[in-house]
């Protein structure tokens, strides 16, 4: 899927008349309106963990004085949109425009944040002219683009995106004006090219996608490898994180982060969204705050991970509506500037309150490993477990879980077995209920309950090793099963739902 960012056009003029040292009203999960001095920002909490966390922005949004009043106060880092772009600062060859960047970075130096430049060599929105040139004329044509805007914004900007997004989804270089000119050389070009123009910025490459283990995020790897084993100056990976509700979350996040960071790398993530099917709904609503959460969460175990940007915080600016029509929602903020759960999930994981009475209702999550290497047997056998994440105790008495999976040939009745669980066995109910409306891979779920105790935050409720067979004993064939996963190893699990008082807090059902 592309996930190519739309120009807005910018308006002219210079930056507006901003409501300086106003305070931005957040509305907690119980309803009761707090003012931001009550609480820490979000780059104040992820300043005390060794972070930053900030947000895209453009010269459109900042005439609304209300959304630069959040922009100036929450966010630490700020990241242009649009107006760094090539087809911006270069619309004709050797005439330059800085006029819209700089209202940005004059914005960030009032309010006392960095900025991250995006993006001096990228295969979309570009001038006509520069896919118009000879192959032979492009090397020195991105020098100079690239010399020209660097030493311009020396000293003013941080970080680079140097290269925006060199590969396809399997892996292989894209087909641009620079690697048709250059090969894959064009890359190292740029960053020598950023570096002496500002020796004291960090230059990154930066690609959606790579976010999770993966054949792109592989071929990044070995790109940069490559990179660093020829001298070339790179010092960080950024990771795009366009996320989907529908699309599960990216495969070890973690790991992937951390096999960058032993290169020696720094790790961003720098364009953060989780977008959703419209309309939203409570049960896409937690899957989204459980994603940033997990994001948040990964990004604070890789010591080298340094920090977080949102691709602008509140779904009134978000690109995302007009590049995948029918989806949307998908930022920390509403369209009234108000947060929503996936802001009380990013503030839980960096370690502040949710800004809530009674924790989040969304903090339990379920993970899931199978204990079974074959598919198509005579049982099932999915090992469970149930993590609290936020920062109160669950009561298991109001909590069932339900593992979807199709009933295929034989018998209509199961008989459904505990065989270890740290809790104890006798604590944990099981059954088996047909759906009231059958899905693809799931007519049927195994529903699990507790008959009572609690789960302190963070803690877990260990293994819980369950079995399910039809009275018949005949085989289940599992492999197009909406529940079932192969991995042996303990992992968040979207397609088993966890309910609390009979609502979803975790999951999306079939």
């Amino acid at each position: 899927m592309s996930l190519v960012k739309r120009c807005r056009h910018s308006r002219t003029g210079g930056l507006p008349t901003l409501l300086v040292g106003a305070l931005a009203l957040v509305t907690t999960l119980t309803g009761g309106p707090a003012t931001a001095a009550e609480q820490a920002t979000l780059h104040e909490l992820a300043t005390a963990q060794g972070k930053y966390f900030g947000s895209a922005t453009d010269n459109p949004e900042l005439p609304d004085a209300a959304y630069a009043a959040v922009l100036g106060s929450e966010f630490g880092q700020i990241t242009p949109g649009n107006c760094m772009k090539w087809d911006t600062t270069e619309p004709a060859q050797g005439q330059f425009n800085f006029a819209k960047g700089d209202v940005i970075t004059d914005f960030a130096q009032q309010h006392g944040q960095t900025v991250r430049g995006h993006t001096l060599v990228w295969h979309s929105q570009l001038p006509g002219w520069v896919g118009a040139l000879p192959p032979a004329q492009v090397e020195a044509a991105m020098t100079n683009h690239v010399t020209e805007e660097a030493t311009h914004y020396r000293g003013a900007v941080s970080a680079w995106d140097v290269v925006n997004e060199p590969f396809n989804e399997d892996g292989t270089f894209r087909t641009s004006p620079f690697y048709t000119a250059m090969g894959s050389d064009y890359i190292a070009k740029a960053l020598r090219a950023a570096h002496a123009a500002d020796p004291d910025a960090k230059l990154y490459v930066n690609d959606y996608n790579i976010e999770g283990l993966g054949a792109k995020s592989d071929a990044m790897y070995a790109l940069v490898r490559e990179l660093l084993a020829e001298g070339v100056p790179l010092d960080g990976v950024g990771m795009q994180a366009h996320l989907a509700v529908q699309y599960g979350f990216p495969y070890q996040m973690q790991a992937n982060m951390q096999r960058f960071a032993d290169l020696g790398l720094d790790v961003a993530v720098t364009e953060l969204d989780v977008r959703m099917q419209l309309p939203a709904d409570s049960a896409k609503t937690a899957t989204q705050a459980s994603y940033y959460r997990q994001v948040t969460e990964a990004c604070l175990a890789v010591e080298r991970c340094v920090g977080i940007t949102v691709w602008d915080y509140t779904d009134k600016y978000s690109w995302v509506p007009s590049t995948f029509p029918g989806q949307g929602a998908a930022n920390l903020y509403d369209e009234n500037l108000l947060p929503k759960p996936a802001y009380s999930a990013v503030r839980t994981a960096l370690g502040g309150d949710d800004g809530g009475e009674g924790g989040e209702p969304g903090a339990l999550k379920a993970q899931y490993r199978s204990s079974d290497s074959s598919s198509g047997d005579n049982q099932i056998k999915p090992g469970l477990q149930l993590v609290n994440t936020g920062d109160t105790a669950a009561d298991l008495s109001d909590v069932t879980v339900r593992y979807w999976f199709t009933s295929d040939n034989g018998a209509s009745t199961y008989g459904t077995w505990c065989d270890w669980s740290p809790i104890g066995c006798s604590t944990v109910t099981h059954r088996v209920a047909a759906a009231s409306t059958p899905k693809a891979g799931a007519d049927h779920y195994l529903e699990v309950g507790f008959t009572g105790g609690g789960l302190a935050p963070g803690a877990t409720t260990g293994e819980i090793q369950l079995r399910l067979s039809k009275t018949d004993w005949s085989n289940f064939d599992e492999s197009d099963d909406y529940s079932h996963g192969s991995g042996a190893s303990y992992a968040d699990a979207d397609r088993i739902a966890v309910y609390v008082g009979g609502e979803l807090v975790w999951g999306i059902e079939p």
